[in-house]
């Protein structure tokens, strides 16, 4: 048998919309269940996200420290953002990504891992991208606000966030996937056999 996920919608009887945030909102569907009872589902409607496993030359990877205020914690993390254009390929947000919150620029992208966070109450697609040949980005730094300005920024090596994730220590899980992966992909086939960057999506369908 193939381990392989699979696309498949059940019969909706009835949905509406109680709560329209300012990127994502909250839908309530009544989903019909194998036996043919109905069952209320409650779920987080978001437009996907990317997060940016940025490899510098000496293996170090670069991470931001960012307070969480739903968990209540400072949470070392990899740049990450959202897709806030419908259809927007999730590569020129990742690129994106990466300058806004590092003023970093990369030549060598490849997709790691594609996720959903949290599939039993939300819809949210991310592709962690791994991004290596870093370079300074050119120009000013984009003006961060709120949480972002109070970011801070580090390179660590593989082998301590690693550490970090199994001690318990590390918990966001866009840096935990990634940096899990990348730990695979060098032990497998290599880092020149993951996918290219613009690598079909079926979650966040986009135009290359």
């Amino acid at each position: 048998m193939t381990i392989k996920d699979s696309a498949e919608e059940w019969q909706v009887r009835a949905t509406e919309t109680p709560f329209v945030g300012n990127k994502t909102s909250v839908r309530t569907d009544d989903v019909v269940m194998p036996d043919g009872s109905v069952a209320r589902r409650d779920y987080q409607v978001h437009p996907g996200s990317v997060a940016v496993l940025a490899l510098d030359d000496e293996g170090r990877v670069l991470v931001i420290r960012q307070y969480r205020h739903p968990v209540r914690h400072k949470l070392w993390e990899i740049p990450a953002g959202l897709l806030d254009i419908p259809g927007e390929n999730p590569l020129h947000a990742a690129q994106r990504e990466l300058y806004e919150e590092a003023h970093v620029k990369a030549e060598d992208w490849r997709v790691l891992a594609d996720v959903y966070t949290t599939p039993g109450g939300c819809d949210e697609a991310v592709r962690i991208f791994l991004a290596r040949d870093l370079s300074e980005a050119e120009g000013q730094r984009f003006e961060v606000e709120d949480e972002e300005a109070d970011m801070e920024l580090s390179r660590v090596t593989v082998d301590e966030l690693v550490h970090g994730v199994l001690a318990g220590e590390l918990h966001n899980n866009c840096l935990v996937v990634g940096v899990l992966s990348l730990v695979a992909a060098r032990s497998g086939d290599g880092l020149d056999a993951l996918r290219p960057a613009e690598a079909p999506w079926p979650a966040r369908p986009f135009e290359a």
